[in-house]
């Protein structure tokens, strides 16, 4: 059970391992584009390369997931960023449960953003856990988990790449343990847990009054939806990429440098540098090749 494209390596996994696929369970089609042309997801997509039977229920509580999923009669459920919260009947039918691999270190950030959160938080490593799934948010038995490295640019894109083919690792590790009698489920820690909530247009706003390294991590954090946004001559720029700058001084949004690059100081006089950015309804583009055609006026942003 999943839906987006960090699902595709678990199930291409599975395949790979030999394991008999019996079905996937993933999101309805949806409308994309200008045209609202409905595409499948894309672990449907793979599926249906594989001649893997695809299940696209709308509802979960109404019974009809149920007696698809019994259609598909599999021992043990993965599930991996499939969207859905499974009902008590659906994690109980497969002889071993379900087991969802999630993306982060649990108990810490459980919820629907986990990458994001450990960005925009300043985490400095995370991680992927495989949980034997139960009828809470994330709060399952931790089975197994590997840990990576947050590099200081590194962009929650970037992240999502590297724990998307970590979870398949973990995958392959808990299946396997599984199949030798060897799993060791761990409860959670529950007084050690954290929340990552849902991303929204909201969060985009850089406040300048925060310190440079809490700016630079919601620009790599909110990357690349929905994206840091910021205001410069009444216009609302994205901010796609930046880095921590030595130079210090000036005030909350204060260019300090406009000159082939862009430099601004923020709430805790240190800065940091603008590398890529958007201008409303235009491509985004490199700063300095931005400025060649765009010079900026504005001595701050708001």
């Amino acid at each position: 059970m999943g839906t987006p494209d960090f699902a595709v390596p678990c199930l291409e996994r599975l395949v790979d391992m030999g394991q008999e696929v019996t079905g996937v369970f993933t999101q309805p089609d949806k409308p994309k584009g200008r045209h609202g042309t409905l595409t499948p997801p894309p672990v449907k997509e793979f599926a249906s390369g594989r001649g893997i039977p695809v299940f696209q229920p709308v509802k979960m509580r109404d019974g009809t997931a149920l007696e698809m999923l019994k259609s598909a009669s599999p021992d043990l459920v993965i599930v991996v960023a499939y969207g859905k919260i499974l009902p008590k009947e659906i994690l109980e039918y497969p002889q071993y449960g379900c087991i969802n691999i999630h993306a982060s270190l649990l108990p810490l950030l459980r919820g629907a953003a986990p990458i994001q959160w450990s960005i925009l938080n300043g985490f400095t490593e995370t991680g992927v856990t495989s949980m034997q799934m139960d009828e809470g948010l994330d709060t399952g038995d931790m089975l197994m988990s590997a840990k990576i490295p947050i590099g200081e640019n590194m962009n929650a894109q970037q992240l999502h790449d590297a724990l998307s083919a970590l979870g398949a690792d973990v995958m392959e590790q808990t299946v396997n343990a599984l199949t030798e009698g060897k799993l060791c489920p761990v409860k959670q820690d529950n007084d050690r847990f954290t929340y990552a909530p849902m991303l929204s247009k909201e969060l985009s706003p850089i406040d300048w009054n925060a310190g440079a390294l809490e700016v630079h991590n919601k620009i790599r954090g909110l990357y690349s939806w929905p994206c840091a946004t910021a205001k410069l001559g009444g216009k609302v720029f994205k901010i796609h990429e930046s880095r921590l700058s030595d130079k210090k001084g000036g005030l909350p949004g204060e260019i300090m440098d406009k000159d082939g690059r862009l430099i601004v100081s923020c709430g805790d006089g240190r800065c940091i540098e603008i590398l890529n950015l958007q201008a409303e309804n235009k491509k985004a583009m490199n700063t300095a090749d931005y400025l060649r055609g765009n010079p900026v006026a504005e001595d701050r942003f708001e």
